[in-house]
């Protein structure tokens, strides 16, 4: 006759499998927390649009890859950086060349000889076109190489790399917007002018600019006169863009530094307010009695 188990056996291996969950519960909170941060712009505004001739002669545009994940990366041939990342790029492409649309945009650089020199010997096998100063503009500006603007789906831009990066950032960002498993958390964040100038206004710390011996109206009363007073360097932006843009800018840092000086002396010079007293609010005191007969 076969035995059956006694319920005290058949609860043994339900609490060692629950056990085991609780036990590694800590382990994979920990796991996650631990995980990189990838971040895409909340809100994100539209790339702008380009007509272009590429190096093959082919017309150019961004609407043309409209459906796919686009990096739009600006480069040169003379650019150490550039030239490194190039064959990652390369496989990127391979990797996702059905959803993903790279397109290369050389900067300062018009020989078109040393170009395609350049395309045929590292195999390059996306888009390459000159970029015209209204493209630069448009994109508030190309003031380092590589620059990446990361164009989502919908063509709109969520995120913008400024030198070299790990490749493995561009596939990790890539794939989620793609929809496509990645291990890594996604955040959103507001463009305070990291990704278009116009933004700046929005930005409430800027670099090489210290805002904290300043009061909160202060600050405010700062960081309006930062983006409605243009910069004398040059470069056409408000001082709080050229912050953005270009941080060694002396004039700019220079000029913002002279408006929190200006501002808190004026702070410090204004004369105390004096406490007015309302007459009817004082109690009086009785009138002194009139002596008695």
């Amino acid at each position: 006759m076969k035995l059956l188990p006694s319920p005290k056996h058949l609860l043994l291996p339900a609490f060692a499998g629950l056990l085991a969950v609780l036990l590694l519960l800590p382990l994979a909170s920990s796991c996650f927390a631990q995980l990189p941060v990838i971040r895409f712009v909340r809100d994100p505004d539209p790339a702008p649009d380009f007509k272009l001739k590429e190096l093959t002669g082919k017309d150019l545009t961004l609407e043309a890859s409209r459906g796919k994940v686009v990096l739009l990366n600006f480069w040169a041939t003379w650019c150490g950086p550039c030239r490194v990342e190039i064959p990652e790029l390369v496989a990127l492409q391979d990797r996702y060349k059905d959803r993903l649309q790279i397109i290369g945009l050389v900067v300062d650089d018009e020989d078109e000889k040393g170009i395609r020199s350049v395309i045929e010997s590292e195999g390059i096998n996306y888009p390459v076109a000159l970029a015209d100063s209204e493209t630069r503009f448009a994109y508030g500006g190309i003031a380092a190489l590589p620059t990446v603007f990361v164009i989502n789906a919908e063509g709109r831009v969520v995120q913008k790399h400024v030198g070299l990066f790990n490749p493995a950032l561009y596939e990790t960002e890539v794939r989620a917007l793609l929809g496509l498993p990645v291990a890594a958390k996604v955040e959103t964040f507001q463009d305070e002018g990291d990704i278009f100038l116009k933004h700046a206004d929005r930005a409430r710390i800027l670099p090489g600019v210290d805002l904290s011996k300043l009061s909160a109206e202060q600050r405010d009363a700062a960081l309006h006169k930062f983006n409605a007073e243009a910069c004398t360097c040059g470069c056409k932006f408000t001082l709080a863009q050229c912050r953005i843009y270009d941080a060694a800018c002396r004039i700019s840092q220079q000029r913002t530094a002279e408006i929190i000086k200006a501002l808190a002396i004026k702070e410090t010079k204004q004369p105390s307010k004096e406490v007015e007293i309302n007459p009817a609010s004082v109690p009086l005191s009785a009138p002194p009695e009139s002596p008695k007969p």
